[in-house]
């Protein structure tokens, strides 16, 4: 008999395992069209113009509001998103990540998986759904591709950072060429492709009620091989997975790598997304007895050593070192010397955020916006600390969103620290690109989880400050500067991602319902018991 972890149910439960993560029995996710609490709680959205509006996944086909389809920046969005549309055989397989016919294409003329989600999003919301799943079956075929790089091979589950199509002229015939790192900057695997993938593969089933794509031999197999890279067992004591630095959106020298928060987050819902997705014949029984057990270990190491508020601040604050045994209070033994000066003074009285990393003797303080919006999410963050994470964004508002959203990371290094850390990297200066930059993509991840936490208030704030500045700057792929008051100095304009971040923002706040492509359900049984913070205080 296979012995779990206390308050976990065995795979052999399947009535309770279904209930555990939301999930309808015999894998017929969504087919029930049954709105989750999340959607519920959203009610009182899904009023526009004093009218319940049906949701989207309620009904699929549902023509759309004449309000947002005639809104001039929508129209104008959704004209940038087709234009950017590539097509392989006659079929649409993806958006290249941009169209800036003014600067050299380098990459950007390529599809992104990781690029591609928000407009596989906003497609799901129109009801386009076809792209999606061509984009599916193609990045998965091309996992399946043999990955060397200096002689060296790949994991075989390893997604593609990146595919391009190529026409020979001569045959009249197309290819894909797929890039695993072989081409990138730092030549670093992508680690989060593959969970963006099982994380789109399980919106296009939530959205369409098709679990047909998800049900096929080589998904489930794709997902396997995904989840056999991150949960084999090794020598780290963590249940976190270590990355190196440029393994994620962060794709150049910046510090994060270890365990950052972006890929634990990413790790976390994908995992919780693939518990759904895996059909539950022999193989798929084995892996969700390994994911439920990971996700037990991972949400209790994630909320007590990656948070941090007010009262954990002053904790840090306090640690004694050289500590030993299992008694250790500083059981990585960080010392409190190693405190930036500004996060005294960043910390509110009341919020709280996920901090970047957690290592020996090394805690990244940094706010990364990303990795905070998907413990939202993928409830990775319980009630409480979402809770927190939102009045932190509302309390540090003018630092975190400033007149452009969304930080990527706060703050910026400078000086000998980002000589030091960046390797003097010239497009990671302060306050621009990675460090510290202002990304419109980040739009509809805020979005999201403001509804899920039931503030919409605050994203439509940050929609109004992008809609006065996105247009008319052609779309830029960031913003420079402390306020993101500058367009970047290197920034590609038509930037596919910051369209569709955009339009998926708008969608939502439309019909809140949307939400549950992106967003998953509290899975009380693996909550941890936590000390109740200054955050926490009502």
């Amino acid at each position: 008999m296979t012995v779990v972890p206390d308050g976990l149910c065995s795979v052999a439960e399947v009535d309770n395992l279904d209930k555990l993560l939301d999930k309808p029995p015999k894998l017929r996710v969504n087919i029930d069209r049954q709105r989750s609490c999340d959607e519920r709680s959203l009610s009182s959205e899904l009023v526009t113009n004093g009218t319940a509006r049906m949701s989207g996944l309620d009904a699929p086909g549902a023509p759309f509001a004449a309000g947002i389809d005639s809104h001039p920046y929508v129209v104008e969005a959704w004209a940038a998103l087709r234009h950017s549309m590539v097509y392989f055989r006659g079929q649409p397989v993806g958006t290249i990540a941009a169209s800036d016919n003014t600067e050299e294409n380098l990459n950007y003329d390529q599809v992104f998986v990781r690029d591609f989600i928000p407009s596989g999003l906003a497609f799901l919301m129109h009801k386009e759904p076809e792209v999606v799943k061509n984009f599916i079956l193609k990045t998965l075929r091309l996992q399946s591709w043999e990955k060397k790089i200096d002689r060296f091979h790949l994991g075989e589950g390893v997604m593609p950072a990146s595919f391009k199509v190529l026409h020979d002229p001569v045959r009249n015939y197309e290819t894909l060429m797929a890039d695993f790192g072989e081409s990138a900057i730092g030549r670093v695997a992508p680690v989060d492709s593959g969970f963006w993938w099982i994380i789109l593969l399980r919106a296009y089933t939530k959205s369409t009620g098709d679990t047909s794509l998800a049900e096929l031999p080589e998904c489930q197999k794709g997902m396997r091989l995904i989840l056999s890279l991150c949960l084999s067992e090794g020598f780290d004591t963590f249940p976190t997975l270590l990355c190196a630095d440029g393994c994620c959106m962060i794709d150049r020298r910046m510090g994060v790598y270890g365990y950052p928060i972006e890929i634990q987050a990413l790790f976390f819902m994908a995992l919780r997304c693939a518990l759904v997705l895996l059909k539950q014949d022999e193989e798929g029984k084995e892996f969700m007895e390994r994911i439920v057990k990971r996700l037990h270990a991972l949400s209790y190491h994630m909320r007590s050593y990656f948070w941090l508020d007010l009262k954990q601040l002053n904790d840090i604050y306090r640690y004694k070192t050289e500590e030993y045994s299992h008694t250790a209070v500083n059981k990585f033994n960080v010392m409190p010397d190693s405190l930036p000066e500004w996060i005294f003074d960043f910390m509110p009285s009341r919020g709280g955020y996920f901090i970047g990393n957690v290592s020996p003797a090394r805690m990244d303080f940094r706010w990364f916006c990303l990795g905070n919006c998907v413990a939202i999410l993928s409830s990775l963050a319980t009630p409480e600390q979402s809770t927190a994470i939102m009045d932190l964004i509302e309390a540090r508002w003018e630092e975190l969103v400033g007149e452009m959203p969304l930080k990527v990371c706060y703050p910026a290094i400078e000086s000998h620290e980002w000589k030091i850390i960046t390797g003097c990297d010239p497009k990671n200066t302060r306050w621009s690109y990675h460090n510290g930059g202002s990304w419109p993509v980040l739009l509809w991840l805020l979005t999201a989880a403001c509804i899920k936490t039931g503030r919409p208030h605050i994203a439509r704030r940050a929609v109004e400050l992008a809609e006065s500045r996105l247009i008319k700057d052609s779309w830029p792929e960031y913003y420079d500067g402390k306020l993101g008051r500058y367009v970047g100095k290197q920034a590609r304009k038509h930037q596919t991602w910051s369209v569709a971040g955009y339009l998926v923002a708008k969608l939502m706040l439309e019909d809140p319902s949307y939400l549950g492509m992106v967003a998953l359900e509290e899975d009380r049984h693996v909550k941890p018991v936590l000390k109740r913070s200054n955050s926490w205080t009502c």
